[in-house]
């Protein structure tokens, strides 16, 4: 996945090796030049100098071939802004603001943001999980961003194919809602086996997410 940060700070430079790590693409927008020296020469990516909210630094930024966009700079306004212009300008499919002031993440949640994360939360696992959109796929958030019920794909390749939810990893306090096959809708119990291809209604916390996906093998596709 190609993904585009704008803001090049301490977040954004984190975020920034987390997503490398996963071998996803990334280029950051960063108006300090200085930083941006540094984080060329740190990441050996793209950074471009510039406002995140100019139409002509997103251009150069590529973000209509973007498959996320994530402001992380210290403004929520100028995250805000940013995200509206991704969507709406270049159709960036998902997009992801910091709020730096948690008072302000329903409001940008109406204002098109869609998903909007604090500065406590693990902006990178949630990250994960709403760029992952082949394999997972948010379709509630909850208890104010705390927890999403996730329908989640299992791939042709999934690790723990054949075998009983009994026998499989299942890290934090995830809940397996229910299992659909073909056109059957299964209620899960400790002897359902799964299979490829199956859709797996899952309910967890967000920053517990990742473990599951993680144990179960489904980050870094």
């Amino acid at each position: 996945m190609k993904i585009c940060i704008a803001g090049g700070g301490r977040v954004g430079r984190y975020l920034a090796q987390s997503l490398l790590a996963n071998h996803h693409s990334v280029v950051i927008i960063e108006p300090i030049e200085a930083q941006c020296r540094m984080l060329a020469d740190q990441l050996d990516i793209p950074v471009i100098c510039g406002d995140s909210i100019s139409m002509d630094i997103l251009r150069t930024a590529d973000a209509a071939s973007c498959d996320a966009f994530v402001a992380v700079t210290g403004s929520d306004e100028d995250n805000l802004i940013a995200c509206q212009l991704a969507k709406r300008e270049f159709g960036v499919d998902r997009t992801v603001a910091r709020a730096s002031n948690p008072k302000n993440r329903e409001l940008l949640h109406t204002l098109g943001v869609d998903t909007v994360v604090c500065g406590t939360d693990n902006l990178s696992h949630i990250l994960e999980r709403e760029i992952e959109t082949d394999t997972i796929r948010q379709l509630l958030s909850l208890g104010g961003g705390t927890a999403s019920l996730n329908e989640i794909l299992l791939p042709e390749n999934f690790a723990f194919a054949g075998k009983a939810i009994m026998d499989i990893p299942i890290p934090g306090n995830a809940i397996l809602v229910s299992v659909t096959r073909d056109t059957e809708l299964i209620i899960p119990h400790g002897n359902t086996v799964l299979l490829p291809w199956d859709r797996i209604l899952c309910l967890t916390q967000d920053d517990t997410l990742h473990l599951l996906t993680d144990a179960w093998g489904l980050t870094g596709k």
